[in-house]
């Protein structure tokens, strides 16, 4: 199987489930070919269909295999990299495998009200009881990390599944987080390998109107 995987995202500035196998890539050293799919078009649909019956992206294609689904491309991918994408550890890596799967599960509240909208800045949105606990439960989660390292050591799947939420920090504000969850933050936000993607996100001129949060 030699030709290189085909991810197929919708818009950088608004779709967190394609930022997250891309970023994982990044760290991998897995090049990637990319499409873009603009979200909520009247194409949108058909056009993800063509890539499976789910409708949705991410999608992954490599060769026959075609991956609807993020974690199982993060699975994949670090299939790929001989399992690079999971610590090494057993126990760090039951640990960041737990935290993927919460992000993968929870957070409703959070990712409700807080769309990841990588453009914007100094956001507002009311907050509620559902909304300050998933803040909490990140705040710890966050505050687990070394200054200056990643949640559970070196760069995992973990981390890609916890950057989109780090974007959403940046635009709705840091209240209620400690310092050691802001600098996690700010040290996610700032890699050098997710530059290409704020890059493109912030050039972006569509928008979506049920993502703008905060306005």
């Amino acid at each position: 199987m030699s030709a290189q995987p085909l991810l197929v995202i919708g818009n950088r500035n608004y779709s967190s489930w394609s930022l997250r196998p891309w970023i994982l890539a990044q760290h991998l050293g897995i090049a990637l070919d990319t499409e873009r799919l603009a979200l909520d078009t009247p194409e949108f649909r058909s056009q993800a269909l063509a890539y499976t019956p789910l409708g949705r992206v991410p999608v992954l294609v490599h060769g026959n295999i075609v991956i609807p689904e993020s974690i199982a491309i993060l699975e994949y991918l670090s299939e790929l990299a001989g399992g690079r994408g999971w610590p090494v550890d057993t126990a760090k890596r039951a640990h960041a495998r737990a935290l993927a799967a919460e992000m993968h599960a929870g957070f409703t509240s959070l990712r409700a009200k807080y769309p990841m909208n990588i453009r914007a800045r100094d956001r507002r949105v009311p907050m509620d009881d559902a909304l300050a606990r998933d803040i909490a439960r990140i705040d710890a989660i966050f505050a687990q990390s070394e200054t200056g390292a990643w949640l559970c050591g070196d760069y995992c799947a973990a981390d890609a599944m916890y950057l989109p939420v780090a974007f959403r920090f940046r635009t709705y504000g840091y209240d209620g987080l400690s310092t050691r969850a802001c600098d996690y933050i700010e040290y996610a936000t700032r890699d050098p390998l997710v530059a290409d993607w704020v890059r493109l996100a912030e050039a972006e001129t569509e928008i979506l109107e049920q993502e703008e949060a905060g306005r």
